[in-house]
C-alpha cells in the first residue's frame, strides 16, 4: 500500500523519530538508530530526531517532509505523536491516531477484540492499586494470573503471579506505570508472534525464552538465551489460525503499516490473542524483522516498505 515511490522518497527529508519520553526510551533509541542506518544505506536524506517536548520545533527546524516513527510506549505509540504529525501535515509511518491510541490501551483493545469474536484471555481491570489489592480474594479466575499496566509496552511492569502474596507484591510495581491495572487469566502454552505488513499476514515465529516468559530482558538483552523458530513448528491448521487471528486484530483496530501480535497456543491447540503492537520493535533482536527476513524481506527493504507507506490518516 505504497504512498511514495522510491524516487519520490529520494527527494524528501526523512525524519526518524526516536527516543522519546516513555519507559521504553532505550529500546526506541536502538530501533531508531537501526532504521536510520538502513535508510541512509538506501541513499535517503535522513535526520534523527530525539523526541522531547520541543519536537514540533525540531521538525520544523530540520525541514522534515516525512516521518518514520521509531518510538515506543507513551507519547509515541499511543496516538500523541501521530496527532501532532497530522496537524503539521507531515506523512508518517504506521497506524493513525485512533488505531494507535486504542492499540496502546490493552483494556480498550481487548473490548474491541471481544466484540469482533477474537479469542483473548479473560480479564478484569482496576483503576488504582488500592482497588486491585482489595479484590485479591474476589478475582473471577484462580491463580496464577498475569498483572500488567494497561498502557505500557515491551512487557514493562508485567508479572506472572502464582500466589496471593505474589499478586499483592506485584501490584505495587505495576501501579507505577501508565494506565489502569489489568489482571488476566494465565493461559499456559507456546508463545508465538505473528507479523502483519500492509494488511497481509507474514507468518508466525515461535519464541522460546529461557526465562519464565518473554519479558523485557528476554526481548532486548543480548545473550538472554531466547530462541526464535521461524516458521513456527506448528500444525498447519494452528499456523493458519494464528495468521488469521493476528490479521483480524490488525483490521479490527484499523491499523496501517506493520503490526505484530502476541499469541498463546494451548496444549489443546486453542489460540488466544494477548495483545497487538502497532509500532513493533525494529532492533536486531526484534521479531517483525525476523519474520520479514524469513519471508525474504531484508531489514533495509522492510524499512523502505514501511516508509513508502507513510501517509496522513485524518
Amino acid at each position: 500500500m505504497s504512498t511514495f515511490s522510491r524516487d519520490e522518497l529520494k527527494q524528501k527529508r526523512v525524519g526518524v523519530l526516536l527516543g522519546g519520553l516513555s519507559a521504553e526510551r532505550e529500546v526506541s533509541l536502538n530501533t531508531g538508530a537501526a532504521v536510520a542506518r538502513a535508510l541512509r544505506g538506501l541513499g535517503l536524506d535522513v535526520v534523527e530526531v530525539d523526541v522531547g517536548k520541543d519536537v514540533a520545533a525540531r521538525l520544523v527546524a530540520e525541514k522534515v517532509d516525512v516521518a518514520f516513527i521509531a518510538l515506543h510506549g507513551r507519547y509515541g505509540e499511543d496516538g500523541c505523536i501521530q496527532g501532532l504529525l497530522e496537524s503539521m501535515f507531515i506523512p508518517y509511518t504506521g497506524s493513525g491516531v485512533l488505531a494507535s491510541a486504542v492499540g496502546m490501551d490493552k483494556v480498550l483493545a481487548k473490548q474491541i477484540f471481544v466484540a469482533h469474536g477474537i479469542p483473548t484471555p479473560a480479564y478484569c481491570t482496576f483503576r488504582t492499586a488500592e482497588e486491585a489489592r482489595a479484590a485479591v480474594d474476589a478475582l473471577p479466575f484462580p491463580f496464577p494470573v498475569v498483572l500488567k499496566p494497561s498502557r505500557e509496552g515491551s512487557s514493562v511492569g508485567v508479572h506472572i503471579c502464582k500466589t496471593r502474596e505474589a499478586y499483592l507484591a506485584a501490584v505495587e510495581d505495576t501501579s507505577k506505570f501508565a494506565g489502569s491495572l489489568l489482571v488476566e487469566q494465565f493461559v499456559k502454552g507456546r508463545e508465538v508472534q505473528c507479523g502483519v505488513l500492509d494488511d497481509e499476514a507474514l507468518g508466525v515465529i515461535e519464541v522460546v525464552p529461557e526465562r519464565e516468559f518473554y519479558d523485557y530482558t528476554a526481548k532486548y538483552q543480548s545473550g538472554s538465551g531466547t530462541r526464535y523458530l521461524f516458521p513456527a513448528p506448528l500444525p498447519a491448521d494452528q499456523y493458519e489460525r494464528v495468521n488469521q487471528v493476528s490479521l483480524d486484530a490488525h483490521r479490527s483496530l484499523g491499523c496501517s503499516g506493520g503490526t505484530r501480535s502476541d499469541v498463546i497456543i494451548t496444549e489443546s491447540g486453542d489460540v488466544y490473542l494477548l495483545e497487538i503492537n502497532t509500532l513493533p520493535g525494529m532492533t536486531e533482536t526484534s521479531l517483525l524483522p525476523k519474520i520479514a527476513a524469513g519471508r525474504g524481506i531484508d531489514f533495509p527493504s522492510l524499512c523502505e516498505r514501511l516508509l513508502m507507506g507513510a501517509s496522513l490518516k485524518a
